[in-house]
């Protein structure tokens, strides 16, 4: 499904439907095509927005956690969102949504976070991609998920390019070191949100032990398993994924508008 990429100053994003607002950001080597099954499913009742996170392209010296938190505090003042937003984060992009939250908790009404980085990660099972060895990131990019054939060709291919430039591996490992030392385990509390746990049963790059420690973390948090299912539930097992998506939306609405 091809969905139009807009532009608006620095930002490019998607944005399709119109409704309560689902802001959705993609992990390290993630893109917007990560959460296509998402937009098909949501934007017939949410307005479904994802920023392109510029974790290839932003200055070294900002290049980390909080650089890419400014970045989307400044993405939404530049769409002018003032409603609070329900945050969807998978790996990387779970992190950014969890210190967003922290830092701006009034903008943020829900969170759903799936694979997300913050306590313990193994990224790219524990190496990082050698320069102009095909295989070893394709096996690097299969690791990611509990079946292999997900890691297709052009997804392989996109990841191989990524690594082939000196430039962005200097970002690439600069945001990944960033990720380490912002461990938010003393923090984590102090987020009351309604907050999705979505996690891969066979995830092992934040395995389930790290789900289960954001749940007892995360005060108003809870926690589901999809067996079969490595470090991108939503691109791995969509259809179970949106199903649970959906029911967290719609069962926290009364709880959203209490606590208002």
């Amino acid at each position: 499904m091809e969905f139009q990429i807009k532009e608006r100053g620095e930002y490019q994003y998607i944005d399709e439907g119109q409704g309560e607002i689902l802001l959705l950001l993609h992990g390290l080597f993630g893109a917007l095509s990560n959460w296509e099954e998402v937009i098909a499913a949501f934007s017939p009742e949410y307005r479904v927005i994802i920023p392109l996170l510029p974790i290839y392209e932003m200055p070294l010296t900002k290049a980390g956690v909080p650089g890419l938190v400014s970045f989307v505090a400044g993405f939404v003042k530049e769409l002018k969102i003032d409603e609070p937003v329900t945050a969807l984060g998978n790996s990387l992009g779970g992190h950014v949504a969890l210190e967003y939250a922290l830092r701006y908790p009034t903008q943020v009404q829900r969170l759903v976070l799936t694979g997300s980085s913050g306590l313990f990660e193994d990224s790219m099972g524990g190496s990082f991609p050698k320069r102009g060895n095909y295989s070893f990131v394709q096996e690097r990019v299969a690791y990611t998920f509990y079946d292999p054939s997900v890691a297709t060709k052009e997804l392989v291919d996109e990841v191989f390019g990524v690594t082939n430039s000196n430039a962005k591996c200097l970002r690439i490992i600069s945001i990944a070191r960033s990720a380490q030392r912002h461990n938010l385990s003393k923090d984590l509390g102090r987020i009351t949100a309604p907050t999705l746990l979505v996690w891969g049963l066979n995830d092992t790059i934040t395995p389930p032990m790290v789900a289960h420690e954001f749940n007892r973390l995360l005060v108003n948090s809870e926690l589901y398993f999809l067996d079969h299912c490595g470090h991108a539930p939503m691109m791995e097992r969509p259809h179970e994924f949106n199903i649970l998506l959906d029911r967290f939306l719609r069962r926290t609405v009364t709880q959203i508008v209490t606590s208002r």
